[in-house]
């Protein structure tokens, strides 16, 4: 009802229009209200930043999340923007988490759908805050076409190499402030797993150790107890040699971008 009834508006057929919400599991949304609401905000449509996106789509979030870079296609600059929001139900795949990512690279579905996939995976599938899911996750992306660049063969068409670099760069800034905003949350971790058998396996292991109670209680007491960490990892349910195993501790300060929306580039992050 919600894509019809703004296609309507828009002269645009339902199916371009994507629909994207977050709610009280078993709670109907109110589509009435909504429907209803839709003539006066295309009547009001106009001008807006990208932190007034940002603020719109807040629920339980206390900031806004914002993200943007720029990749080079052929001798062409192309820019990569994008908003989120999430701050608990976070992890697996995405959970309460909404995210609009907007380029002017002129590239099909079919170019952009696995790379979109690719960034995902190592972003926001990469992310936890209380290892719960929901029923709502978006993320969508989608492109302009207003950038004259030479057009590319396909995802792994080395054309694209700066332009895949800078989405997940975009994805992961966007992820991670997410954790930052993790509800409760007063630090954030990074779990780099290496000598893994596979990329699988090491998300696995990660995603125990960053879920486990004890390892969260050791963190927040900030008690570097590598004891819960190892055992995280077997708890974990893949191959282990333990004459191998080493792990290691670093503490980092937290950086001025912890909280706020913020613009980022492949080198730096600023906030706004």
């Amino acid at each position: 009802a919600e894509a019809e009834t703004t296609a309507a508006l828009l002269g645009a057929a339902p199916e371009d229009v994507f629909v994207a919400s977050t709610g009280v599991i078993g709670e109907p949304l109110p589509v009435g209200k909504i429907t209803a609401a839709l003539p006066g905000l295309y009547e009001t449509l106009g001008s807006a930043t990208w932190r007034d996106a940002a603020e719109a789509i807040c629920t339980t979030d206390t900031f806004a999340k914002g993200a943007f870079g720029r990749a080079t296609i052929g001798e062409a600059q192309v820019t990569i923007a994008g908003i989120a929001k999430g701050s608990g139900m976070i992890q697996p795949d995405m959970a309460t988490m909404l995210a609009f990512l907007f380029t002017d690279a002129a590239l099909p579905a079919a170019i952009l759908q696995p790379l979109l996939e690719a960034a995902c995976d190592r972003s926001f599938h990469a992310i936890t805050v209380d290892s719960d899911t929901s029923t709502s996750d978006t993320l969508l992306l989608f492109a302009t076409g207003r950038a004259r660049h030479p057009a590319a063969a396909g995802p792994d068409d080395p054309l694209l190499e700066e332009f895949s670099a800078a989405l997940e760069q975009v994805a992961r800034d966007l992820a991670q402030q997410v954790v930052r905003d993790g509800e409760g949350a007063a630090k954030l971790i990074t779990i780099a797993v290496t000598g893994a058998t596979d990329d699988a396996s090491a998300r696995r292991i990660g995603l125990a150790i960053a879920n486990s109670p004890l390892v969260k209680t050791a963190i927040a007491g900030e008690d570097a107890n590598w004891g819960r960490i190892a055992m995280a990892i077997g708890k974990a349910g893949e191959p282990v040699e333990l004459t191998r195993l080493a792990i290691s501790l670093a503490a980092m300060r937290s950086p001025a971008t912890a909280r706020g929306c913020r613009i980022s580039t492949r080198r730096r992050s600023r906030r706004i």
